[in-house]
C-alpha cells in the first residue's frame, strides 16, 4: 500500500458518510469505534472500493493480542492498523497488513524511546504527532530510514505543505475541509 497525499481519518460516522461519497479518496482511518460497530463500518467501506485503516488501540472493546489481531484480520479485514504499541505492530506484520507506528513527539527523550522501539517492530510506516513540527518529521524520517506521516494539530494547508516538504509523504487529518 502506497500511502501519500492527505489521508482521512474519522472520527465521527457524518464524516464516514462523507468520505464514502468521496471518490478523491480510496482509504479511510477509523480513529475511533466500538467493537460492535467495526464489521458494519468496515463493510459499506470496502463496498464504496475504500481500503480501511483502524486505529486499534482506539477500538472500544478489542484487546489487540494474538486473537484480536486475527479478529481483525480474518473476520473484519482490516487492510491495516495504526498503534503506538510495538508489540501490536509486529502482529499486524505478522498477519501481513500495514502497520502503522504513531509516535508522539512530546519531548527529545520520547523521541529516543519511540526510534528504539520503531528499530524493534520495523513498521511500514511512523505517524508524528503532532504533525507540525517540521525539524522532528525531518529527524525521524532521516534516523529511521521508514516513511513518516505527519497527524495532529493540523489546520491549515500551509501546514500540510510543510510537513510534506519537511519530509512526510502523507498528513493525516481529521479536518474534513482538508481533505
Amino acid at each position: 500500500m502506497d500511502l501519500q497525499g492527505v489521508l482521512p481519518a474519522v472520527r465521527k460516522m457524518k464524516d464516514f458518510e462523507v468520505l464514502l461519497k468521496n471518490d478523491g479518496h480510496s482509504l479511510i482511518i477509523l480513529l475511533e469505534t466500538r467493537i460492535a460497530q467495526l464489521p458494519q463500518v468496515v463493510q459499506y467501506a470496502k463496498k464504496s472500493g475504500k481500503r480501511v485503516l483502524v486505529h486499534a488501540d482506539l477500538i472500544n472493546g478489542l484487546k489487540v493480542d494474538q486473537y484480536g489481531m486475527e479478529f481483525l484480520v480474518r473476520q473484519i479485514k482490516v487492510d491495516g492498523i495504526v498503534s503506538t504499541r510495538a508489540s501490536v505492530i509486529t502482529l499486524a506484520k505478522k498477519s501481513g497488513i500495514v502497520a502503522i507506528q504513531r509516535l508522539f513527539a512530546i519531548d527529545s527523550s520520547a523521541i529516543t524511546k519511540n526510534i528504539a522501539l520503531i528499530q524493534k517492530s520495523n513498521p511500514d510506516y511512523i505517524e508524528v504527532l503532532p504533525g507540525i513540527i517540521p525539524s522532528v518529521i525531518k529527524e525521524i524520517a532521516e534516523e529511521t530510514r521508514i516513511p513518516v506521516i505527519a497527524g495532529g494539530l493540523i489546520k491549515t494547508e500551509d501546514e500540510i505543505e510543510s510537513a510534506l516538504a519537511s519530509g512526510a509523504i502523507a498528513v493525516t487529518t481529521s479536518r474534513r475541509s482538508l481533505w
